[in-house]
């Protein structure tokens, strides 16, 4: 069996976490610099506030409504989800951590247990060890378990958050409720061309002859719809490096200077660079960007891309730097308001396999150069060992004018308690 453990509304219950007053309140996260909705709690869901929604444009709602705004804290909430998946590994060693708020555990050899009453210890045990509110759904295969869990949490107060698929009853009546477009792995493409012939339900789904769906969903969607038919074909997945690697920012304002923008690209590049050495890869390629502010009409609009073969595959920054900042010259021009760049790096190889040219340019002194740069930025806080290229009399930072405290990764912020003393004694 299957169980998918699903966070509630992750983000806004974090928050909530170390602030009480907040539940039962309306509660919206925002993206990078503040700009667009990227959670929303059940409450300002039902306001109306859909997801991506440009805050700016939705000010006066959130002012109308006394809606909680807070800008990403992502150093409480990956912290907060590492605390969940640790303990949810006490249950069962197999465990595939699907994303920030998610996650996959198999339970083989559990046949003589009875897993709902494992499932309530899981739930109980997670919300007294962070107070994060939970779904638990389980089923014979993940594609069920993601439904069960989906059921759970959209009929939370009939089953309390939890929902095991254990009969073919109760599979084809979950399938039989189940939209097509709501079906993990189904896409909006995917669900128009189901819709066009009929097909609207996850049930509807299983029923489609193998050939048909092999012919236009290719391997993928057959494993799905086998998966959904209660026959286990999707099994865990172990994480897999990355196959290309960005670093992208809104910027706190509009960039008109040349070289404010070289420095925010170097910055990108140098963090592309850390990224791929964590994950021990090399690129070939670097991809960069630059546009406008796409919501300002009243503004000149300009937006390019180039893509830049590197001479050999590197992780170094110094390198990366110097292709990234190649790039932006090209496709960089004068009269503009700019909002937003990035840098992207593809093309990954890992590092042991590693081909030269015969008149390869590369210095050999980057990689060591590189790990001790690494090593002192992990020791003592990241941009603690900046390159030329960045500005070093400046921090760039994001626009985050609603940042709650980093409670549970900063000594500084840690939560204040206030207490009254009494005076009789």
């Amino acid at each position: 069996m299957f169980a998918l453990i699903d966070c509630n509304n992750f983000y806004a219950s974090c928050e909530r976490v170390f602030n009480p007053a907040l539940n039962h309140q309306p509660v919206v996260v925002l993206s990078n610099n503040d700009g667009c909705v990227i959670a929303r709690s059940n409450e300002a869901k039902k306001l109306g506030i859909p997801m991506g929604a440009p805050a700016f444009k939705f000010a006066s709602t959130f002012e109308k409504h006394n809606i909680h705004i807070f800008s990403s804290n992502y150093a409480l909430y990956g912290d907060m989800s590492s605390r969940v998946m640790n303990l949810l590994s006490e249950f069962t060693p197999e465990i595939e951590i699907y994303s920030i708020d998610e996650a996959f555990l198999k339970f083989d050899g559990f046949e003589l247990f009875d897993l709902e009453k494992i499932a309530f210890q899981m739930k109980q045990k997670v919300t007294k060890g962070t107070g994060i509110p939970i779904s638990i759904g389980i089923a014979p295969t993940k594609a069920l378990a993601k439904v069960a869990n989906r059921i759970a949490k959209k009929f939370s107060e009939k089953t309390n958050g939890i929902y095991i698929i254990d009969s073919e009853e109760k599979r084809l009546k979950a399938l039989k409720w189940l939209p097509i477009e709501d079906i993990w792995g189904i896409g909006r493409r995917h669900a128009k061309r189901l819709r066009n012939i009929q097909v609207k339900t996850a049930f509807q789904f299983t029923e489609l002859p193998d050939d048909w769906v092999r012919k236009n969903m290719t391997i993928v969607g057959l494993r799905l719809k086998h998966d959904l038919q209660g026959k286990p074909t999707l099994d865990l997945e172990q994480p897999a490096s990355k196959k290309m690697i960005a670093t992208t920012r809104s910027f706190d304002r509009m960039l008109s200077d040349y070289e404010d923008i070289r420095e925010r690209i170097a910055t990108f590049a140098i963090s592309c660079g850390e990224k791929l050495r964590k994950q021990n890869s090399q690129c070939n390629l670097l991809m960069i960007f630059l546009h406008t502010n796409g919501f300002r009409k009243d503004l000149p609009q300009y937006g390019k891309n180039i893509v830049i073969n590197t001479e050999f595959p590197t992780n170094s920054s110094i390198d990366l730097v110097k292709y990234a900042t190649k790039g932006l010259r090209n496709i960089f021009q004068e009269g503009y308001q700019y909002k937003k760049a990035g840098v992207i790096v593809m093309g990954l190889t890992p590092n042991n396999q590693k081909q030269f040219s015969l008149f390869s340019e590369e210095n050999p002194k980057h990689e060591n150069l590189m790990k001790i740069v690494d090593r002192l930025n992990f020791s003592y806080g990241n941009n603690k060992v900046k390159f030329g290229s960045q500005s070093l009399d400046k921090q760039w930072k994001m626009k985050q004018e609603k940042l709650s405290p980093r409670y549970s990764t900063n000594i500084h912020e840690i939560i204040n308690i206030n207490v009254k003393k009494d005076k009789k004694k």
